[in-house]
């Protein structure tokens, strides 16, 4: 196992992408096990990995969130919110944080969000006089609510690896993303009693009353998608076509920003995406597969039920590990490399695996804002044009919200769960 681990990381250290670095250790470490058979295998399970019909919701939830920036649903929405609570002091970092809220009801994806909002909300913050360092890094912490409230494509991928209802992974994100959201608008609240930000003048009813008329078809998609799933009509890969094609026509005939011209650019960037995570989850099943020949996982479940048996102490040391994978690898592969590792070890203590699934998957998208890998930093970097290494220091006040919001996450469990229970009758 050390020796596996050696190779992972000495893949990584040499700059392969996360994918390949998964594959060739999988490869390596079914060579080791000494059974030519396994490797005739390999491509079989890099098949089987791919057709689940759960996973065929990421292009189609990709494609969505490409539609609908497009379409000028996200310009909608941000309008709406700025006519709402713009003329507060700190308005418009409050409403970068709700506009962060929508695109997490609309994308699912914290690159795609923090895309989006460094393009609409940073220019206009700076316009307004707000600090650079300030806003890269309330565009950035903003951006991982895309894949905690619902649609998700990291709750697809853990339902998927941990056989749950995608379902109810969905309305199970709702809280802790709206806490994290509450979070956030308390720290501008506090950096706003010093700061010299300006007040827009407040807008007129007739203003808030169009600007809402505006941005209310775009709400439409975060109804038909956990609508259609709580109502028993679609699944939610269903929802997600649903969603796309309501895109496209809130796009082309409702805000008319959506152009025959900017089809294949949105095909590109969805194929792109979502190939590269198909290539992740295909070659991290090599790897998965392998461990679990080996009994892997067994021999870690064994070992850390022998540091403890207290379900509370070993959600604890169940975090920091992932606090630290989460700085070094891609969510998605964690996911399904750890996921098994771990199942064992929360069922014989009696943790509900939905529970779990929250914290796994909340505290890896910690690890977007996090240093040295921090996708999601990465991402505000380049859209915002502004040098990452101004923004790795004053990152972490936002993370140590994000943290304070998984350990009450993580111990106090009704805040995931009983959404889920109260909406699917458990």
């Amino acid at each position: 196992m050390t020796l596996i681990a050696i190779v992972f990381i000495a893949t990584l250290v040499a700059g392969l992408p996360i994918a390949f670095a998964l594959g060739l250790t999988g490869t390596f470490h079914a060579v080791m096990m000494d059974n030519p058979m396994l490797l005739d295998m390999l491509p079989q399970r890099m098949f089987a990995a791919s057709d689940n019909f759960s996973l065929m919701a990421i292009p189609l939830f990709v494609l969505a969130g490409e539609l609908m920036g497009f379409g000028g649903i996200t310009e909608a929405l941000a309008n709406m919110t700025r006519a709402i609570i713009g003329h507060i002091k700190g308005g418009l970092a409050y409403v970068t944080v709700v506009v962060g809220v929508f695109l997490g009801a609309l994308l699912g994806s914290a690159n795609a969000a923090a895309a989006l909002l460094g393009k609409v909300m940073y220019p206009e913050m700076r316009k307004d006089g707000y600090d650079e360092v300030f806003s890269n890094c309330l565009v950035a912490a903003t951006a991982i609510l895309g894949p905690i409230i619902p649609p998700s494509m990291i709750f697809i991928v853990y339902g998927v690896a941990a056989n749950l209802s995608i379902g109810e992974l969905f309305f199970a994100g709702i809280v802790p993303g709206l806490l994290l959201a509450a979070g956030y608008m308390a720290n501008i609240w506090w950096t706003g009693r010093t700061a010299e930000w300006p007040v827009r003048p407040k807008a007129t009813m007739n203003e808030v009353t169009t600007s809402f008329l505006k941005a209310s078809p775009s709400l439409l998609v975060p109804v038909i998608i956990l609508g259609g799933i709580l109502g028993g009509v679609t699944t939610p890969t269903e929802s997600a076509a649903a969603a796309s094609v309501v895109a496209v026509f809130l796009g082309v005939v409702v805000y008319k920003k959506l152009k025959f011209s900017h089809i294949l650019e949105i095909l590109e960037r969805t194929g792109v995406v979502s190939a590269s995570i198909m290539i992740i989850v295909a070659m991290a099943n090599i790897l998965g597969w392998t461990m679990a020949l080996d009994q892997i996982p067994q021999q870690i479940a064994d070992w850390m039920l022998s540091l403890t048996s207290n379900k509370y102490v070993a959600l604890l040391i169940i975090n920091i590990f992932l606090l630290f994978v989460g700085m070094v690898m891609e969510t998605i592969a964690a996911i399904i490399i750890l996921v098994p590792v771990f199942l064992p070890v929360i069922q014989t203590l009696g943790i509900d695996p939905l529970h779990f699934g929250l914290v796994v998957s909340f505290n890896l998208i910690v690890g977007l804002l996090t240093p040295p890998v921090g996708v999601g930093l990465f991402t505000t970097s380049i859209v915002t044009g502004t040098p990452l290494q101004k923004l790795v220091g004053p990152i972490w006040r936002w993370v140590a919200i994000a943290m304070t919001v998984l350990l009450l996450i993580t111990y106090v469990p009704d805040l995931v769960t009983f959404l889920p229970q109260m909406v699917f009758k458990h």
